[in-house]
């Protein structure tokens, strides 16, 4: 076959492979258009109900769009097997392809998971004082692979989602009141009674302090350096650390005026040591 033959026979070629198969071509093409547009559909559709739902804007798009190309990628296969393409190596060869990228991202796939266990399940939202994943401080951002949280200087950790879910979830302001931990120790040669007075008195005078639950004021332990007294009010979650600060400064101030003395030996306040850590809930 010369060259001036050749356009003409490819010509015949190509008019004899549309009659045998320009069925399939039309029906692989129509599969696309329509299998695109309801996989669009079927997406938006999925993402008004995550919204109805209450999921997070985040989480939802994110999913839009996973269930939007997993869809399409099942209608590419459809109109492929249409033409007459063997998919079947396709398919594996998208299967090996997923499993190495899986592999290779798996640390970033379970920052994904943990995200999307955060936003469904909601252990805390966007202003809670937490800890979690080694870091106290406030939330600022839930997002995908990571939480931003704010500490009590004003440092901003990002913490990927896996390090906070597999470890205990602590949401220091998610309850209406919390109560105040204090411990005050003084020596055996002051009158107990006298000196539960005086603290039930600092309590009632602090208006911040609730009467309901009633505070704890009680003899906790004998100890070698003195007796501890435990001082427990319950106050709203916002006025907590300040109250906690005013009721040690005026315990301070109204032992000294009364002339009662503190063992020498350890600090006499002893405070809560999970409180310590807690600073951004205030």
């Amino acid at each position: 076959m010369d060259a001036a033959q050749a356009p003409v026979q490819y010509l015949h070629s190509a008019k004899d492979w549309l009659i045998h198969n320009g069925i399939g071509v039309l029906l692989a093409i129509t599969i696309f258009i329509i299998g695109r547009w309801l996989a669009h559909w079927l997406a938006n559709l999925g993402q008004k109900a995550l919204h109805r739902s209450g999921v997070d804007v985040t989480l939802a798009s994110f999913l839009n769009k996973i269930i939007y190309y997993a869809l399409l990628t099942a209608v590419v296969i459809a109109a492929a097997d249409q033409l007459g393409i063997k998919t079947t190596s396709f398919v594996a060869i998208l299967g090996a392809a997923g499993l190495a990228i899986g592999l290779a991202l798996k640390d970033s796939l379970a920052n994904f998971a943990a995200g999307v266990m955060l936003i469904l399940f909601r252990p805390f939202k966007v202003g809670d004082a937490i800890s979690a994943g080694g870091v106290t401080g406030a939330v600022r951002v839930i997002d995908i692979f990571s939480t931003v949280i704010i500490t009590a200087d004003n440092q901003k950790i990002f913490v990927p989602n896996s390090a906070i879910t597999k470890g205990v979830i602590t949401n220091i302001n998610s309850e209406a009141t919390r109560r105040i931990d204090l411990s005050v120790r003084i020596g055996y040669q002051e009158d107990i009674h006298q000196v539960k007075k005086l603290l039930r008195e600092l309590l009632q005078a602090e208006k911040r302090v609730l009467t309901s639950p009633l505070p704890v004021i009680a003899v906790a332990e004998l100890g070698d350096s003195g007796i501890q007294i435990v001082v427990r009010p319950w106050v709203n979650t916002p006025d907590y650390w300040d109250v906690r600060f005013a009721l040690t400064e005026r315990i301070k101030e109204t032992f000294d005026e009364k002339g009662i003395s503190f063992p020498s030996s350890q600090p006499p306040l002893l405070l809560n040591p999970r409180s310590s850590q807690e600073e951004t809930g205030r």
